[in-house]
């Protein structure tokens, strides 16, 4: 029998009390990268992108108006048009750069943060700001974009997407790196938690779904740190459940397109799934009940704002790729017409008539439906006429 050596003392983690600041400088963070912060174009052996500069370009413009439209629909919200919003700010090459990286045939599962990935499959943002203005539940249907309504449990959507991948995998839709299909589910650091992600890992590695796994890690989960989350790289979790991880410069659009692009046709192929890692930065708040000046550093915010994946683009566009001023003056000029018009939209959506809310619950109305249906009218009506 095998004598017991007593081991080092165990750590003991306190809860922070005071604002902690996460991992700062790209050199300390191992990922990906094809753009720097100061816009410059550099190599990486395993991923390249080879698309010309009018790509770069429409990348550029996609982030600016994607930008636009959060802070429109912030100060929507702050002037009480909206209940709620949740802010892309900072994240805008993480979604933008994997959006595009998406074909016809490839299916969305968002959180209830991906308006750029949103914008990138051509979902109307007014149909976003209707469910957080609460005049409805998701105005769009996910078979014309394929892009799937918002989830708002915490990490249910890659369940879906794994779900659906398994779908696309028995109707013999893959098997093409190119014209296959292929699902990706989008969820952040903190949704990494949860025991749906890591089921839906599980059932996507056993039966080698084509799904990809895109986690935004923007270091905060609402007040909640990265090392509050894990021990190790978000990214090097997907070995324990036998499947490639890798991590992604989130701040580059140029390598997240790259990295995404290579996930989602091995999974069309017939390779199986991959968890991406998009190392990114929460600029704003977590959303517009949040406060997060009372727990992160102003000082970690002023250096994120260095590696903003907007400015690095346009430093790239302004130095190399000969772009001259009317370019971005006419991108800026088209954010403000796509908000004033998502101004004018979101004031004049009609308030919602309530019963209508039965008829979309199942694709045929059952008798218990009805009967609650016509309890509901009949309980509205009796209000009718006070005073």
């Amino acid at each position: 029998m095998s004598e017991s050596v007593p081991g080092p003392a165990p750590e003991v983690f306190a809860p922070h009390e005071a604002p902690v600041s996460p991992p700062q400088a790209s050199e300390e963070v191992e990922f990906v990268q094809l753009l720097t912060p100061e816009g410059e174009r550099v190599e990486h052996p395993d991923y390249r992108f080879d698309l010309d500069d009018e790509t770069i370009k429409g990348f550029y413009r996609d982030m600016v108006l994607v930008r636009r439209i959060d802070t429109e629909a912030t100060a929507l919200q702050r002037q009480g048009e909206l209940g709620l919003w949740a802010s892309l700010l900072g994240q805008e090459a993480a979604q933008i750069g994997s959006g595009r990286a998406l074909n016809k045939k490839d299916m969305v599962f968002p959180t209830y943060r991906e308006h750029g990935v949103a914008f990138c499959q051509g979902v109307n943002p007014l149909n976003l700001l209707g469910l957080f203005r609460g005049v409805d539940q998701g105005a769009w249907d996910p078979k014309d974009n394929n892009f799937h309504l918002y989830t708002i449990v915490i990490g249910a959507q890659t369940l879906h997407a794994t779900g659906y991948a398994m779908g696309q995998q028995r109707d013999h839709a893959i098997g093409d790196a190119e014209n296959g299909e292929a699902t990706i589910a989008y969820f952040g650091d903190g949704a990494s938690s949860q025991g749906d992600v890591n089921e839906a890992f599980i059932w996507a590695s056993v039966f080698n779904a084509p799904v990809v796994f895109f986690c935004q890690n923007n270091q905060w989960a609402i007040s909640e740190p990265i090392d509050r989350q894990t021990r190790i790289p978000l990214y090097q979790r997907a070995a324990g459940f036998g499947f490639p991880g890798v991590r992604v410069d989130g701040n580059d659009v140029l390598a997240t397109y790259a990295v995404t692009q290579q996930a989602l046709k091995r999974a069309r192929e017939g390779s199986g799934p991959t968890l991406i890692e998009a190392y990114t930065y929460r600029m704003g708040a977590h959303t517009t009940s949040d406060d997060p000046t009372k727990y992160r550093l102003n000082e970690d915010l002023e250096h994120w704002k260095l590696k903003d994946p907007i400015e690095r683009v346009h430093a790239y566009l302004s130095r190399h790729a000969a772009v001259d001023h009317d370019f971005f003056d006419e991108v800026e000029a088209e954010g403000d017409k796509i908000a004033a018009e998502l101004r004018a939209g979101c004031l004049a959506l009609p308030d919602p008539v309530l019963s209508d809310f039965f008829q979309n619950v199942y694709v045929d109305e059952t008798p218990q439906l009805a009967e609650q249906r016509d309890q509901f009218i009949a309980y509205a009506a009796s209000f009718e006429g006070e005073g």
